[in-house]
């Protein structure tokens, strides 16, 4: 396996440093999910780097953060073009692990809705350890795990935790290593799929309140309908915002790198929910996770719209 570039001879210092998956995703749009013993014809066809982890860095890049990601590719065309777009990202990528495995990938089937399927294929590529990324001469504000490549997440964890730096966990589905880096983690933003299925209590506020009790804040996204949240004794909600709706694929990792990037910014609690969710919301209006992660810019846009329709909503009430 060939290692990360040397960076013994200095430190990096970051906004965020992203801990987990890399893929490369097919994106085909159909007009339904094929059924068993189906062929199903596509009327378009995409591809670009995917994967949780390295989704968020491309997205805190996008809204101005430094940004590295820290994770596996394999030494081959989808490896390469992956690794090009992290780079034309302004993503950092001495963490990044070549290899003889395959780059994982994944095949998704878009509906007109954006509702979407996803066949992914990884291997034996998740097992990364402490000794193949030298993330101790990193220095980020803040770091995101999303449960991936776990015994070097673990690692990486413990050492932020130690360090005083603020960590982020993107809790998709339950695993051993997102259970393992729950009590590691300072924010836990949770998909309502991991809330209901966490400790089986089958609904989402139910879920959240179990989080809250073992991270110091709680976010569980319901996709169209929201967020929860709870820190502390503090709990609250916040809606969607109102878009055209292409492709749901990559929202959440856009949520995340938002957040995460948010955090490395010093945003107030308020502010940062609602920025990480319109950059979830703005990732769904194209087809492709990485095609449609939003810039600084279109989320600001964004923003401002609810802003001003707010105030035109109390104007009139």
């Amino acid at each position: 396996m060939r290692r990360p570039l040397d960076i013994l001879e200095f430190e990096l210092a970051l906004d965020l440093l992203c801990v987990g998956h890399a893929c490369y995703d097919l994106i085909f749009t159909v007009d339904h999910h094929p059924a068993a013993d189906e062929k199903a014809r596509a009327s378009s066809f995409t591809s670009c780097g995917g994967g949780n982890a390295a989704n968020a860095a491309i997205t805190a890049a996008r809204l101005g953060a430094s940004v590295a990601f820290a994770g596996y590719l394999g030494a081959d065309i989808y490896g390469d073009q992956h690794l090009a777009e992290l780079h034309a990202a302004g993503v950092d990528t001495h963490l990044v692990v070549r290899g003889p495995d395959a780059t994982p990938i994944s095949a998704i089937f878009v509906k007109p809705d954006g509702a979407r399927s996803i066949v992914n294929h990884r291997g034996d590529t998740n097992r990364l350890s402490a000794g193949d990324a030298p993330f101790q001469h990193v220095r980020p504000k803040v770091m995101l795990f999303d449960g991936h490549q776990p015994a070097l997440a673990l690692a990486m964890a413990d050492w932020a935790h130690d360090q005083g730096i603020i960590s982020v966990l993107d809790a998709d589905t339950v695993s051993a290593g997102v259970i393992d880096l729950l009590r590691r983690c300072t924010i836990v933003a949770a998909s309502e799929h991991f809330a209901r299925a966490f400790n089986g209590v089958g609904s989402a506020q139910a879920g959240l309140a179990q989080l809250a009790q073992i991270a110091p804040c709680a976010i569980v996204t319901l996709g169209e309908r929201g967020l929860i949240w709870q820190r502390g004794d503090e709990v609250g909600s916040l809606p969607a915002f109102a878009v055209d709706v292409v492709d749901t694929t990559g929202a959440g990792d856009a949520f995340h790198g938002a957040l995460a990037a948010g955090v490395a910014q010093g945003m107030e609690w308020p502010d940062l929910l609602r920025f990480a969710s319109a950059a979830g919301a703005l990732c769904c209006t194209k087809h492709g996770a990485r095609l449609g992660i939003p810039s600084a810019q279109e989320v600001a846009e964004l923003l401002g719209e609810q802003l001003q329709s707010t105030r035109t909503v109390e104007s009139i009430t």
